[in-house]
This record gives C-alpha cells, sequence and structure tokens, in this order.
C-alpha cells in the first residue's frame, strides 16, 4: 500500500465494532439460554476467528451483514470439538476461550497462526489448573490441550500483571466453580467482561479498597440471551484523532464510538497535548457507554505531558503505536515506559516502531519496556508491518506526515481488526 502526503482530513469515518467486545458478547451468547441478536459486530478477521471455533462446540450462529444471531446452548451445552479449534491470530480468542473450555467434561485443542503460537500463554494456564483443569502446552505457548473438569475449584487470585484478557479467563472459568471465584486488581483494567456479564444477567460483585478492586462472581451463575449493539471501536478511532490532530485544518466525526473510560486512556494523553477533541450523543448501550467523537487539527499542540507510563499503559496498550508516531509531530517528542507487554504481541511492537520511526528519519531510543520518540520530520519510506495490524496502520498515520511517498508492506494485516482501513483513510484524506 502506498501512502501519500495529506494536508489534512476531513469528513464522517464510521468505525468497525469494537473487537474486544465482540468477542466477549459472542462467547457469552453461546453459553447463555436463548437467542442473542449482537448488531455491530466486528467485521475482523481475529472476531471471526471466535466465531469459527464457537461453531465448532456446537453453537448455531446466523450471519447477516454486521449483524450476528447465536443460538444459545447454555452453560453447560457446548459439544465436544471434533477438531482443533484455530484462534488464527487472536490471542483474546484464545484466552477467553480456555476459561470456557475449562469447566467443559471433554477435551479440546486450540491452535493458532504462527504469531499466536509464539505469544505467551503460561499465565492463563497457571490459575486454570489451580482450579482443576489439566492445561497441556508448548513450553508454555500453544497449542493447548485443555481437559476441562466439572465443577471447577473457586479461586482467588491476584493478577500478576495488569491484564484484562487474564482476568476475563478467570472470571469465565469461574462460571463453571463450585463456589465464588474473585479476582483481584491492583491496576485497573478493561472492565468489558464484567459489563458484558452483566448484561447477560450474572451477578458480578465489585468491591474497591486500598487501592485493589475485588471482583467476584458465583459458578451457579445463569446467563440468559439478551440483544445488543457493540460501540464502535476506540482503538480503530485513534489512527484518525492522531491524523486529524496533527494536520492543521483536519475535521473528522466518529459516531457510536465506545467510551468505556477503561479504554480511553489515548483521548486523555492526546488531550493533554492540547489535541481538539470533544464528544456529543453520549448515551449508554448494553452496558457500554458510546457517543460521537470529533476531532480538529487547529495548530496548537503544545507538550504538556512527554512522559507516559504507570497504570495508563494498561488502559491505552494496544495504542501504543500511534502514540510513538504522535510524538514525531509534537514538540518534545513522547516517552512511553511500563510498556514491555508489546514486545510479546502480534509483533514485538516496540522494536518494530522503533526500526519503522527510523527508517523515516525519526530519533528514537528503545527501551525494554518502551521508547522514547524526539519530534521528527519524516521523510518517506519502505515500511514493514511485520504482519501486524497497528503497526500497519499507524505507519499509514505516519505517511501521511512525510515528505514522499510511504510504503506499507504487508498491509493487508490490518483487516485483523479494522477491514477496509485503508479505503475509509483514503475516503477523508486531502493531498
Amino acid at each position: 500500500m502506498i501512502i501519500k502526503p495529506a494536508r489534512r482530513l476531513e469528513g464522517t469515518v464510521n468505525l468497525p465494532g469494537d473487537k474486544s467486545i465482540s468477542h466477549r458478547a459472542a462467547m457469552l451468547a453461546s453459553i447463555a439460554k436463548g437467542s442473542s441478536r449482537i448488531s455491530n459486530f466486528a467485521a475482523s478477521e481475529d472476531c471471526s476467528s471466535t466465531l469459527r471455533c464457537l461453531e465448532g462446540l456446537g453453537v448455531e450462529i446466523r450471519r447477516d451483514g454486521t449483524s450476528i444471531a447465536v443460538i444459545g446452548r447454555g452453560k453447560n451445552g457446548l459439544l465436544a470439538p471434533r477438531a482443533p479449534l484455530d484462534c488464527g491470530n487472536s490471542g483474546t480468542t484464545m484466552r477467553l476461550l480456555s476459561g470456557i473450555l475449562a469447566g467443559q467434561p471433554c477435551e479440546s485443542i486450540l491452535i493458532g497462526d504462527e504469531s499466536l503460537s509464539r505469544r505467551p500463554m503460561k499465565r492463563i494456564i497457571a490459575p486454570l489448573t489451580e482450579m482443576g483443569a489439566a492445561v497441556e502446552a508448548t513450553d508454555g505457548h500453544a497449542p493447548l490441550t485443555i481437559s476441562g473438569r466439572s465443577p471447577l475449584k473457586p479461586l482467588n487470585f491476584e493478577l500478576p500483571v495488569a491484564s484484562a484478557q487474564l482476568k476475563s479467563c478467570v472470571l469465565l472459568a469461574g462460571l463453571y466453580a463450585n463456589g465464588e471465584t474473585a479476582v483481584i486488581e491492583t491496576e485497573p483494567t478493561r472492565d468489558h467482561t464484567e459489563r458484558m456479564l452483566r448484561a447477560f444477567g450474572v451477578d458480578v460483585a465489585i468491591r474497591d479498597g486500598d487501592e485493589r478492586r475485588r471482583i467476584m462472581i458465583s459458578g451457579s451463575s445463569v446467563l440468559t440471551a439478551t440483544d445488543l449493539q457493540v460501540p464502535s471501536d476506540v482503538s480503530s478511532a485513534a489512527f484518525f484523532l492522531v491524523a486529524s490532530a496533527c494536520l492543521a485544518g483536519s475535521r473528522i466525526e466518529m459516531p457510536r464510538v465506545g467510551l468505556n473510560p477503561t479504554r480511553t486512556g489515548v483521548i486523555d494523553v492526546l488531550r493533554s497535548f492540547g489535541a481538539s477533541i470533544e464528544t456529543a450523543d453520549e448515551r449508554i448501550s448494553g452496558g457500554e457507554p458510546i457517543g460521537t467523537l470529533i476531532v480538529s487539527g487547529d495548530g496548537r499542540l503544545g507538550a504538556r505531558l512527554n512522559k507516559v507510563s504507570g497504570g495508563i499503559i494498561a488502559n491505552l496498550i494496544d495504542e501504543v503505536p500511534i502514540l510513538a508516531v504522535f510524538g514525531t509531530q509534537v514538540e518534545g517528542g513522547i516517552e512511553i515506559r511500563d510498556a514491555g507487554e508489546l514486545r510479546v504481541k502480534e509483533s514485538d511492537r516496540i522494536a518494530a516502531v522503533a526500526e519503522n520511526l527510523r527508517r523515516m528519519g525519526a530519533e528514537v531510543q528503545e527501551f525494554e519496556d518502551g521508547l522514547k520518540v524526539e519530534r521528527s520530520r519524516l521523510k518517506g519510506a519502505s515500511i514493514d508491518s511485520f504482519g501486524d495490524h497497528r503497526i500497519a496502520m499507524a505507519f499509514a498515520v505516519a505517511g501521511l506526515f512525510a515528505d514522499g511517498e510511504t510504503e506499507i508492506r504487508g498491509a493487508e494485516c490490518a483487516a485483523v481488526s479494522f477491514p477496509g482501513f485503508f479505503d475509509v483513510l483514503s475516503s477523508v484524506t486531502n493531498g
């Protein structure tokens, strides 16, 4: 894909459904009683992997454009899979589905592509094993062979790292425990699973105190089918937020975007630099706050915050690549730390961002847990996506700021989370 420099962005962008919420909605609908209709379901390869895995467990799913109907089998109605369940490139699929499969009295095998097979799974294996499931892996990596147990043992589990996927895996396994399971977190993480469980009628108890949050769920819970609309993806919005904020004269509107406070750290950071981002039409849909994002490029970005670290990183971990690109456009640049988790995503995102920014002439310091990017005049270059959707899209935005054309190699991987991204970007770009 060839990206040319742009003067500004203008128009309305309809973003895909939120991947994180789509995964959870489909999984919970599959173990609920009754039929659920989910609209604005994410049309991404990752979420398609979740649907295929659920179908492999006997769940009937009817597709109608961006809506799906899931005929729930009840909490204990999933069928033993006849073949390995292919999670593709989706770590969310593998980690969350493992929690459900741990409570099924059968053996399941979860496989993934080459990238997913390199990502760490020990963090979910430990608590699931403690709850009574048997999980076999290859040096802590997929494929995973899960021999479930019914019922599982309840667990009090303190998160060793701030991970919404690990928290969700244990909570989903807790649906099958003989008693109450609790997850304790000391850093806030995305709470989509807690909200979605409540949407399906599950009583999720949450207690805050002493800088710790305790989330409790009972194994006697029953899920009831529901209809819901998935908010548009704030992580996908981030690319347009950065592009518009940095190009003077830009104005982009993005309706129905998820505004969950555990996901909007990227908006807070951009605003701290002076980015003009407004919200309108705010409301609640399916337990999630949504609204219209309006971003304008007014040329007044300043260095109000240069270091992003600590607890907010878990809130915006997926947006670090595009924030690094943003750093090349603001006085004082940006330093991002405490983001070591990025080393084991779809690619080593820290190394990928650093290498590609250097190819474009940016001054970058790379650390084990992050990087520091100086304000730089970017030049067009040949960029490697490393097969990572967020790298491909982040550097498409970088190409808008560069002198000369930028080539994104392996650009098709953007479809993992945002099919049609390059067409949408082109439709609102003025050269």
